[in-house]
């Protein structure tokens, strides 16, 4: 029985990691070790980058909203407290693209929450 030679599924698997390493530079995108372990670091990157990213949109979308706010007279915690006393279940995406792309309905909804909810005198 001739011997079991593993040639063909080595260049498999070394081809799968230099091809998912082809961007990388110098010896990372050309040799086996180092390109596998480029490959690894990048991947624990992507992963962990997935979750800042959710992270990174509600950072983003507090000063757009803390933004137009301001413009309408109210600090972002006052606009929320309004808003959620209020009982108007806009989430912060919604409100970040109204304040961006409709400001004059942005203005509209500050004016009605204004105005249920006038501060204690």
């Amino acid at each position: 029985m001739p011997r079991a030679r593993s040639g063909k599924t080595t260049h498999r698997r070394h081809k799968k990691v230099l091809e998912l390493t082809k961007g990388h530079r110098a010896a990372r995108h050309k040799l086996y070790i180092i390109a596998h372990q480029s490959m690894l670091h990048a991947l624990d990157y992507s992963y962990r980058h997935r979750r800042e990213r959710k992270g990174d949109f509600r950072r983003l979308w507090i000063a757009r909203i803390s933004a137009a706010a301001r413009a309408e007279g109210l600090t972002y915690s006052q606009f929320m407290a309004r808003l959620q006393k209020s009982n108007i279940g806009l989430n912060r995406k919604i409100l970040a693209e109204m304040a961006v792309k409709d400001p004059e309905d942005f203005a509209a909804l500050v004016a009605s929450i204004t105005e249920t909810n006038s501060p204690r005198a």
